[in-house]
This record gives C-alpha cells, structure tokens and sequence, in this order.
C-alpha cells in the first residue's frame, strides 16, 4: 500500500509519497558483558558496539545510543526528500541534545535538529522540502514512533547459561528475546 496526499504549497500542487517502511530485521541483538558496566553489543550481521559509563572511556552510553538511534532514524526516513532537493551528495548532522532528568533518571524531552543547508531554496521550496521531511520522520522512523506511542517493556527474563530457548527467542534465534 503506498500512502500518498497531494498538498497545495506556493510552489504548486506536491505529491507526497510517504517513505517505505524499513522491514525490520530478523537477525538476534544481544550485549556481552567485557568488564565491571561495561557491555558490548552485537548483531548477527556482525555489527558491534562498545556501551558503558562515561566514565569508561571511548564507549556510547545506553541513553547515549537511545539518542543517537533517533537522530538516525530521523535521518533515514528523511534522506529522499532532502536528496531529491538538494542532491544525493547533501551534507547533514543531526543532534539529539535534551538533557536527562536526573531525578526520574529519564529524558523527558528528545528533540531531533537538523543541520543542513537550505540555503540555495527560496522560501516556497525550503517550507515544502522541511513539510515533507517532517511527514517521512513521522510516518517512517521506528524509534521515534515507539517512543511517542510509549512502548510496553515487560520484566527482564533471567535465565541459566545454555538454557535451550525456543527458535526466534534470544541472542541465537533473534526473536523477543532479543534486544532492540
């Protein structure tokens, strides 16, 4: 099904075809613990990355890869508007700065901006080509959606080393088991 509206802006009538949907991999996460709060997470596909606490040096923290997985998913699911626009060859950085609420021990804010070049567009074309990158990250971009829908996360489930685990579950079949 593709989702399309036709707006009407200064610059005439716009087409807008709502970003494909990336399928979610299959292939299992999981994080191995390398030291004292210190965590390396993998997938299948041979992707790793090392998450600790700031104090541990050259590692993401977890809230720190949160904000990070929505500035690239704002990223992703807005790419073909601004390339279509401004050429494949655009240059952005997006930046997921909201401070932590230390009391709650949570963000309660996280705003995605934007730092691109929109310089060579009039005002018609630059308010038509942010319209529709807002509608792709809100239409498109997982991480975003879940949290605005506020994602349910059951009790963590604690298992012996070598419990044999139904296939798609956990680190070996990639299921719920596996994190995300």
């Amino acid at each position: 099904m593709t989702d399309q509206t036709t707006t009407e802006t200064a610059a005439g009538p716009e087409t807008d075809t709502a970003a494909p949907v990336t399928p979610s991999p299959t292939d299992p996460l999981w994080v191995e613990r390398t030291g004292s709060r210190t965590y390396r997470g993998h997938t299948a596909r041979g992707a790793s990355v090392e998450i600790g606490p700031v104090e541990a040096g050259a590692v993401f923290t977890p809230g720190e890869l949160l904000k990070i997985a929505l500035a690239a998913c704002a990223g992703m699911s807005s790419d073909t508007k601004f390339a279509r626009v401004l050429g494949d060859a655009y240059e952005a950085v997006i930046r997921v700065e909201d401070a932590k609420d230390l009391a709650e021990d949570r963000y309660p804010v996280l705003t995605e901006r934007f730092e691109i070049d929109l310089s060579g567009l009039d005002e018609a074309a630059r308010n038509k080509t942010l319209l529709l990158a807002q509608r792709s990250i809100d239409r498109a971009c997982t991480v975003g959606r879940t949290l605005k829908a506020g994602a349910l996360v059951p009790p963590a489930v604690f298992e012996q080393p070598g419990f044999e685990q139904p296939a798609g579950d956990g680190p070996e079949g990639g299921g719920e088991g596996a994190a995300s």
